[in-house]
């Protein structure tokens, strides 16, 4: 079976139970699953396929709650629910649409999209076991997926702005979130924090796809991938990123010294 139609097929599925079923199904198949590099699938209005519910309203006005609160904890975790659930969205969109890849690009991104489901899978049941809610009792913003429209026709700017910006600063916040959590301490919060790990653990390997693939696009092109990364920030108007930020894990994901010195110094390039 061809791997990129397939996820293209789940991509599309606005259940969420049957997307979910569909990655599974993928991850089952992923060793006799072929890639077409050369093929091009049309492009589709509808994407992605999503359930109608969580409510999606501008990121200003998804309202703040505090962690010390069962339902301000609920809301939290179904933040990150989400996040991971446009994760799962985007990896199999990488796969589909982008052609004329090395074969490892789109075993990368199927890794990727198996990976978020798992963590999607972890926190709602995390959701609904502890907390009592379910994917979709919150509103939510379209932030993550807002930049995977505009880079669709740009594959190097969509490896510099999803993978290694937007999803990098999970890396960041997560250890934030992790001691708001454990100030906490409740049984829920704390049971949070270990599924927090796990996320952080495989998101290093995520944001180290999206910097692999960057590198190797850039190079292809005959673009530095520093200066490059500066006019795409630019005109795609990616976030500014905001400290503090996990060296630690931003160097295990393959941000250069250069890099890493530019975000901590950012009026000095």
């Amino acid at each position: 079976m061809p791997l990129r139609p397939l996820a293209l097929e789940a991509l599309c599925e606005p259940d969420l139970e049957q997307k979910l079923a569909k990655v599974s199904t993928l991850k089952a198949q992923a060793a006799t699953l072929s890639i077409v590099p050369e093929l091009r699938l049309p492009e589709l209005a509808a994407l992605p396929g999503r359930p109608a519910r969580p409510e999606l309203i501008d990121p200003a006005k998804v309202p703040q709650r505090s962690v010390h609160t069962r339902e301000g904890r609920a809301a939290l975790v179904h933040a990150i629910c989400h996040i991971e659930f446009n994760a799962i969205n985007l990896a199999l969109d990488a796969i589909w649409r982008f052609a004329d890849m090395p074969e490892d690009f789109y075993r990368d991104w199927l890794r990727v999209a198996i990976e978020e489901a798992y963590h999607f899978k972890l926190l709602h049941d995390h959701l609904r076991t502890q907390l009592g809610h379910t994917y979709g009792d919150f509103p939510a913003h379209d932030g993550l997926w807002a930049m995977c429209e505009k880079t669709k026709a740009d594959i190097t700017a969509r490896m510099a702005l999803v993978p290694r910006t937007l999803e990098a600063r999970g890396l960041d916040a997560t250890p934030l979130i992790q001691n708001k959590l454990r100030q906490v301490a409740t049984p829920d919060a704390l049971a949070a924090c270990d599924i927090l790990d796990i996320i952080l653990r495989d998101e290093i390997g995520h944001v180290a796809i999206g910097n692999r693939w960057y590198g190797w696009l850039c190079q292809r092109q005959g673009l530095e991938p520093v200066a490059h990364y500066r006019a795409l920030v630019r005109q795609y108007g990616a976030p500014r990123l905001k400290g503090p930020f996990n060296t630690a894990a931003r160097r295990q994901a393959g941000f250069s010294a250069e890099e890493l010195a530019e975000l901590a110094h950012p009026d000095a390039r």
